[in-house]
């Protein structure tokens, strides 16, 4: 507003001017037309119409002035309001930092009691489960621990512990009552239960005494190990130097003498494959010891052998050579005699005498190595069929019976691996057996063949003399 009464002020003012301008432009032309004229007064018209616009020009200023006055304070008033609503805006916003930071701290004194809520609703829960927990505990060991449903958390644990004090006591006594119980045998008998505080119980009879060890449903059995002196020590009153004890955890579960197993049982436990191993085992076993004693047999001393050919060669003695070498049991006397036979031929037909000679003797010599060096290929094989075997048994039981019992799970994958133990047990030494076998056969072939090429040399090397 105003800038519109500035502008219509400005308007007024323009025109004001235009108005006193007027009458010299009116004037102009008549005296340009009569310039020669002799000058006259001006008309009264004209002068009452200067008046008139000098008049009417004043009127304008004084309405200028009066309208800039207006502007002016106008403008002292905005700017007045201005301020006013500057500081009150200051003002509610400061008011709103107050409450905001007034929240905030009414935000965090709420957090920090549902933090503090939530601590002691935990500390009540695990307070309540440890006096559960504690309350079966000693009510299997013949504690009473009940307490009012009213009591509050410091009476719950005062009874506990007071009952935690008495079974700690109890447990340090030596109790003796009448019982039963089972002998090593399965039998039952009638005798004195020696209690050893509430982890250990020992039996005495008639017929046996000794340490006792769940049987399983609360019954008691004797602990095949020599405890019968600590149980009758106990019994008399008597403080053994060595305590001879089976600490009992639980009498509702069995607790069976595993002991070590026996290869036969560790065999059996295997199932039919775990024999298959051990029967391939003793197969090549066998076939090794056998195949051994043939290359015993089959090398001869190479070195006496040909030392002596080659003496009487040189003597000129083919025919004591020849019956030296029929003296002798072995593959290669057997070589060395049919190269002395056939010493005047023709150098290749010696040399295919040889190699027939070799190939012959090699059959021999080869005996049983690829059936040893298969058995040891086949084994790990079947161990791995085997453990398969167990594991889909394993997997079999869970299916039936779930992973409730680790017991199910650990057993069929002991007997699971049994195939494999076995297979490498196998494996491993019939692999090594039939290399060094088959090296030592490869051996003598090359003696044969060094020993008939030593006898040709040396009766050329005669005949040659």
């Amino acid at each position: 507003m105003p800038r519109t009464i500035l502008t219509a002020g400005l308007a007024l003012t323009a025109l004001a001017g235009a108005l006193v301008a007027a009458p010299a432009a009116l004037a102009q032309p008549a005296a340009t037309a009569a310039p020669t004229a002799t000058p006259t007064p001006a008309p009264s018209r004209d002068a009452a119409l200067r008046e008139a616009y000098q008049k009417e020009y004043a009127f304008l200023v004084a309405q200028k002035r009066t309208l800039s006055e207006r502007v002016e304070t106008f403008e002292r008033d905005s700017q007045r309001k201005e301020n006013q609503l500057d500081a009150l805006t200051r003002r509610l916003e400061a008011e709103l930092l107050a409450l905001e930071s007034e929240v905030d701290r009414v935000n965090s004194t709420l957090n920090e009691a549902e933090l503090a809520l939530a601590s002691r609703t935990d500390d009540r829960s695990i307070l309540e489960a440890t006096v559960e927990q504690a309350r079966v505990t000693l009510s299997e060991m013949g504690e009473d621990v009940s307490t009012p449903v009213e009591a509050g958390g410091a009476e719950q644990v005062a009874a506990v512990w007071q009952a935690a004090l008495s079974a700690l006591f109890s447990s340090a006594e030596v109790r003796r009552e009448p019982g039963a119980f089972f002998l090593e045998d399965g039998r039952q008998t009638e005798g004195e239960l020696v209690h050893f505080g509430r982890v250990a119980t020992y039996g005495i009879s008639d017929e046996a005494a000794g340490a006792l060890a769940p049987a399983g449903g609360g019954a008691l059995k004797i602990w095949p190990a020599a405890t019968g002196q600590t149980a009758t020590a106990l019994a008399q009153g008597q403080q053994p130097q060595t305590l001879s004890i089976f600490l009992i955890e639980n009498r509702n579960r069995e607790v069976e003498d595993e002991g070590g197993r026996t290869p036969l049982e560790t065999i059996a436990a295997g199932g039919t494959i775990a024999w298959i191993i051990v029967a391939l085992g003793v197969l090549a076993l066998v076939l090794s010891i056998l195949r051994a004693a043939f290359l015993k047999r089959a090398s001869t001393n190479t070195q006496v052998l040909s030392r002596n050919v080659a003496e009487k060669l040189r003597a000129g003695d083919r025919e004591g050579a020849l019956a030296y070498c029929e003296s002798h049991s072995g593959a290669i006397s057997r070589v060395v005699a049919a190269t002395l036979r056939n010493l005047d031929r023709d150098p290749d037909h010696v040399e295919d005498i040889v190699s027939e000679g070799i190939l012959s003797e090699s059959n021999h010599l080869d005996r049983f190595g690829a059936l040893i060096l298969i058995i040891a290929a086949v084994s790990p094989l079947l161990g791995l069929l085997g453990t398969v075997t167990g594991m889909i048994s394993t997997f079999d039981v869970i299916t039936e019976f779930g992973t409730g019992d680790p017991k199910l799970l650990s057993g069929g994958i002991s007997v699971a691996l049994i195939t494999t133990e076995l297979g490498l047990i196998v494996a491993i030494p019939a692999l090594m057996l039939g290399n060094v076998l088959s090296g030592w056969a490869e051996r003598i072939k090359d003696d044969m063949e060094k020993a008939a090429l030593r006898v040709i040399n040396v009766y050329r090397e005669a005949t040659a003399r």
